[in-house]
């Protein structure tokens, strides 16, 4: 069975985003020893141009070889006009919005989200698969998720949008591992509680 890993990035507080969904306050902190440790341990989770600005496109995958990302998450690629942006992996955009596909490599769910994400985890071998930002898909998801892996920046938002957008429901996890930066990130590695 393939795990689902939600690697997310957040503030103290716990949101992915401004209320707009613009995290892009959290860029300058992609430097040094972090830059370092993201680029090392989570190569897979860098888009394409960004695996070639770094110098780690070519390289085989790691630890992914499926993403799922939310419409929002995907949306930012395509305002660059970057219709593949995860080439090196198999890429789906969960969608009730989008249609079709405007790239043959990425497939868009429409409906049955965790259908889907059963059918990805139930494949025999291959690697793992990569939830990609997306607050709705991730409380929709909240069920399928293995492994959270969270980047937390250090500042405090006050509002935004949340990492998982779900009713409320106790789901427990394990505390696998914490790591601490320089630049006051904090990266913990958890496990769903079985």
């Amino acid at each position: 069975m393939r795990k689902l890993t939600y690697l997310i990035a957040c503030s103290i507080d716990g949101f992915i985003g401004d209320p707009d969904g613009d995290a892009s306050y959290m860029y300058p902190y992609v430097v040094g020893e972090y830059a370092e440790y993201l680029n090392a341990e989570h190569p897979d989770t860098n888009p394409v141009h960004v695996r070639r600005l770094v110098g780690t496109d070519g390289l085989p995958n790691k630890d992914y070889d499926t993403i799922i990302q939310g419409r929002a998450s995907y949306d930012v690629a395509l305002k660059e006009g970057i219709t593949s942006p995860y080439a090196h992996l198999r890429q789906y955009v969960a969608s009730r919005t989008l249609g079709e596909s405007p790239d043959p490599d990425v497939e868009i769910i429409s409906d049955d989200l965790v259908g889907k994400v059963r059918e990805l985890k139930a494949e025999e071998g291959g690697l793992g698969i990569y939830l990609c930002g997306g607050s709705v898909i991730a409380g929709e998801l909240v069920d399928e998720i293995d492994e959270m892996i969270i980047k937390s920046y250090p500042v405090v938002q006050g509002s935004g949008i949340p990492m998982f957008g779900s009713g409320f429901a106790l789901t427990e996890f394990t505390l696998d591992d914490v790591r601490g930066f320089d630049n006051g990130v904090v990266v913990r590695k958890y496990s769903r509680k079985r």
